[in-house]
């Protein structure tokens, strides 16, 4: 059966609040060479997509205009030179852009199989954050077995991620939270501690529970001034990996104790990579992470799902901060 000429969506009118999130209808988009098309059943709702829609996260040249990062289905047709896949494959992918739509196309090398114990809804919440922990916080980071990790904001979609990678891989995993209920699912899911931000000081209980040493490797998506404080709670030849910045990309700091302490400051972005880059993410979690989600050792946790024409309550939902794990939209 033939592909259909028009497909939904779901747009952005005009920076702004959810309100601008408005279903409309669009030509199928037809796979490049190296691409494929994906017939989406499910897509990711994440962070990125909100700034997007805000106005302050624009997509790259040559990428869709439409919302949504990651997506699952099945492979609705191939672009010239992809031997990997075939129609009809199950497939989870990391998207340039266009996941709030019945069809997307991605570069053939950055959709991976659908783990066999997870259907479509699980799939798709996968690639965005997958890919965002494995490349920050295993290769940049450089975090090994016998560590110890620091993520704040642990019952989000990153956080829900890195805690089960990092505790799958021999890892100390601590976390900061925001609320009592969302500390007790990062335990719940392996964490050793979880630490109520508004409650604690997260400085002195990481420092309390490593002996006064300090961790490893901190994954910040906060920022402001969060940022002086991590330096204090990295141990030596510490790593400080930052993702996002919630609380302000600006901050006075003295470098002094970065210096003593021999600490290594990095982070990325993962949407403006080069496909090259992804592509070798995307390796790098087949082989490392993928026998993980295959066996059933880890899982995405989501926490709600919506249909795709609800896409505007599905962003209030993800902005009012009481989410633990990831939002879906259901596409067919």
């Amino acid at each position: 059966m033939g592909l259909p000429g028009e497909m939904r969506v779901v747009e952005i009118s005009g920076p702004g609040g959810p309100e601008v999130l408005v279903p409309a209808v669009r030509k199928v988009p037809q796979p490049a060479a190296g691409e494929i098309l994906i017939r989406v059943r499910a897509a990711g709702v994440n962070r990125p997509d909100l700034l997007q829609r805000a106005g302050s996260y624009a997509p790259p040249p040559g990428a869709s205009d439409l919302p949504g990062l990651e997506a699952a289905g099945e492979v609705a047709a191939v672009g010239a030179g992809v031997s990997r896949w075939k129609v009809g494959d199950e497939v989870c992918a990391l998207l340039p852009g266009g996941g709030y739509a019945e069809y997307v196309v991605t570069p053939a090398d950055h959709a991976l199989p659908v783990p066999e114990p997870l259907g479509m809804i699980e799939a798709a919440g996968l690639c965005e954050t997958f890919f965002t922990v494995w490349s920050n916080v295993f290769e940049r980071g450089r975090l090994t077995a016998g560590e110890s990790l620091l993520i704040h904001g642990g019952s989000s979609g990153i956080g829900t991620t890195a805690i089960q990678i990092a505790r799958a891989r021999g890892v100390r995993v601590f976390v900061t939270a925001g609320t009592e209920a969302k500390c007790h699912a990062c335990l719940e899911l392996g964490a050793e501690m979880a630490i109520n931000h508004r409650e604690a000081d997260f400085v002195a209980a990481v420092k309390d529970a490593t002996g006064g040493r300090g961790v490893d490797v901190i994954l910040d998506m906060v920022g402001g001034d969060y940022l002086p404080r991590d330096v204090r709670a990295l141990a030596p030849d510490g790593r400080l990996v930052m993702i996002a910045h919630q609380k302000g990309a600006e901050v006075s700091m003295n470098f002094s104790l970065v210096m003593v302490k021999r600490l290594t400051i990095t982070g990325s972005t993962l949407r403006p990579q080069s496909v090259e880059a992804k592509a070798r993410i995307a390796e790098g979690l087949f082989r490392e992470v993928w026998p993980l989600l295959d066996t059933g050792r880890i899982a995405p946790v989501i926490a709600e799902s919506y249909p795709l024409e609800q896409a505007a309550e599905a962003h209030a939902r993800l902005e009012s901060g009481q989410v633990a794990g990831k939002i879906i939209l259901e596409v067919a």
